[in-house]
């Protein structure tokens, strides 16, 4: 009697083949830059995972392994644009001392590159009108990069201190590149930090 070659296994709903997971690090690379991709273009309403998942060459079940739902995946690419973990270290620095111009420096370097610019953009529209988008602002810009940084420097009401620094940013950033109000929009970047930073460097470390 002739034995019958083993059948593949048939994949479960939502699940992506094996060959795909294994792709690793370099797939989820390619997912989360798509991402940032799209929510550009598109916007956080009119984004799918499956519009995702066709810029990125890959399977839509293969994205929700990697990321879950849509609001995780949209967090996921703006953080492509923000990078917490590299630049926290780097706004610490040498200590408290210029805090404000290196933590000025930051936001207005992502805003000014066109590449970061463009997911930031969608972020700040979204949030205006979804909790999804404000939510993810709030958890990548305010939590993941400035409490921290204003937990390490060991003062008083570091909450308070960097929800005033992001309000700082946040409405530069609104008035700048949303609304383009002259002549803040056309105005040089050094001298919005040369005026921007000392009010920062007080948020962050006077007690």
């Amino acid at each position: 009697m002739t034995e019958q070659p083993d059948k593949p296994r048939r994949r479960g709903p939502g699940r992506p083949r094996q060959d795909e997971v294994d792709d690793g690090p370099g797939t989820q690379e390619r997912i989360r830059l798509a991402a940032r991709e799209v929510f550009a273009e598109r916007g956080y309403d009119k984004t799918s995972v499956r519009g995702v998942a066709k810029v990125a060459g890959v399977d839509p079940a293969l994205v929700h392994h990697y990321f879950g739902s849509k609001d995780d995946l949209f967090a996921a690419a703006v953080e492509v644009s923000l990078e917490p973990a590299l630049v926290v270290p780097a706004i610490l620095g040498e200590g408290p001392d210029g805090i404000g111009e290196r933590l000025a420096r930051y936001f207005l370097g992502i805003w000014e590159n066109p590449v970061t610019r463009a997911p930031l953009l969608a972020v700040i529209r979204s949030a205006l009108t979804h909790e999804a988008a404000a939510k993810v602002l709030r958890g990548l810009v305010l939590r993941r990069v400035l409490e921290r940084v204003a937990a390490d420097l060991d003062v008083p009401d570091p909450t308070f201190r960097a929800e005033l620094a992001a309000s700082h940013m946040v409405g530069i950033a609104v008035l700048r590149y949303v609304v383009q109000v002259e002549p803040l929009a056309s105005a040089d970047p050094e001298q919005i930090v040369a005026l921007v930073a000392p009010t920062l460097q007080r948020y962050l470390t006077e007690d």
